[in-house]
This record gives C-alpha cells, structure tokens and sequence, in this order.
C-alpha cells in the first residue's frame, strides 16, 4: 500500500511539474544590450587596468631590488644587510597583499564588480518576475546561467519581452545634440544654388 502510495505521488509531482509553464531567458544578451551597464562595464574595466599597471610596477621594482641585492648582499654586512634584505621581503609581502586584496575572489575587482551590476541585475530580475507574473510562467530558466538548451522554441523565449521592459524602465542614455538637423541645410543650400542657376539660364 505504501509503495502504490508512492508511486501516486511522484505522478502528482511530475504532472504538477509538466503542468508548469516554462520561459528562458538570456539574462547576458540583456545585459549586453543595456547602455548603461556597458558604462559601468568599462569603467570596471578601466579600475583593474590601473590596478594590474600599479601590479606590475610593484612587481618590476622588486625585480630590481631582489637582483640588486643578490649582487650586493656579499659586501653589505651587519644592520646594512638586514635593512636591504627587509626591503626586499617587504616588497614581496605588499606585491602578496595587493594580489589577494585587489585579485582575490573576495578582492576589490569583485567588490566593484558586485556594486557596479548588482543594480542592473536587480532590474532584470525584477523585470523577469513581471513577465513571468503576466505569462503564467511557472519555471523562468537563464540560458546564459550554464544551462545547456539544445532546442528552444521561440514562443518559449522571454528574452525580447524582459528587455522591451527594461528599454521602458530604465533612464535612457542621453543623445548628443545638435543645433541643425543633418540634411536640412544641405538639402537648402543644393535648392538654393538650383534655384540660382535656373535663374541664370532663364535670362540667358
């Protein structure tokens, strides 16, 4: 009895299951196709580039004191060698703490990183959960979110409809303006300089 209780059961929950309707969603082509993240992308980008140029800077100033002293340490004795080798090891310590403070996986780079997305990704999950409040969706998958999606139809794709909400949503990104509109001075000056010379060919 127990068994066919069971087994009653698990046909209740895979109906349950199949009953569900499922959307995916590409949450990285959302991204890619918000202005303003790729700003905040690239003004990440630009922090860890200073960042691995000061790495790098620390790195060839040690090369340089740690082979100074190799080739020195033989003449320097006393507290002259202890406070040329301290430098040295000081110099490897700080190269070590800047690695694990700016690189670590609890660094500085995914600190900002972290602080720079978290906005965009909170809009896209809010943005997500009305789309799938509106289309009765009861599983929302991110393909991007290494899933494997060997075959999707593209009624069961939510992606255009989570980013169409987001372009109302979200602030959009200022265009450069302009004083003249493109082509409306140019199309006046050709008519103008038509005009004339239909005039000239007219009095002659």
């Amino acid at each position: 009895m127990k068994k066919i209780a069971f087994i009653i059961t698990i046909l209740f929950t895979s109906t349950q299951i199949a009953a569900q309707k499922i959307g995916v969603v590409d949450t990285n082509y959302v991204l890619s196709k918000l202005p303003q993240y790729k700003e905040a992308e690239n003004r990440l980008n630009t922090q860890v580039s200073q960042w691995q140029s000061d790495l790098q800077r620390l790195q060839s100033e040690y090369e340089r004191k740690r082979e100074a002293f190799e080739n020195e340490k033989v003449l320097l004795v006393g507290d002259q060698l202890k406070l040329r080798e301290k430098e040295v090891v000081d110099l490897e310590t700080n190269i070590r703490n800047t690695i694990g403070g700016r690189f670590g996986t609890n660094g500085e780079i995914n600190q900002l990183r972290s602080s720079l997305t978290k906005p965009f990704q909170d809009q896209i999950w809010n943005a997500i959960k009305t789309v799938s409040t509106k289309n009765n969706l009861g599983i929302v998958l991110d393909k991007s979110n290494n899933i494997s999606v060997i075959f999707l139809d593209k009624k069961y794709d939510y992606t255009e409809a989570v980013l169409s909400l987001l372009g109302k949503t979200l602030p959009k990104a200022e265009e450069p303006k302009s004083n003249t509109r493109p082509g409306v001075n140019q199309k006046g000056k050709s008519d103008s300089r038509s005009k004339g010379a239909m005039q000239q060919r007219s009095k002659s």
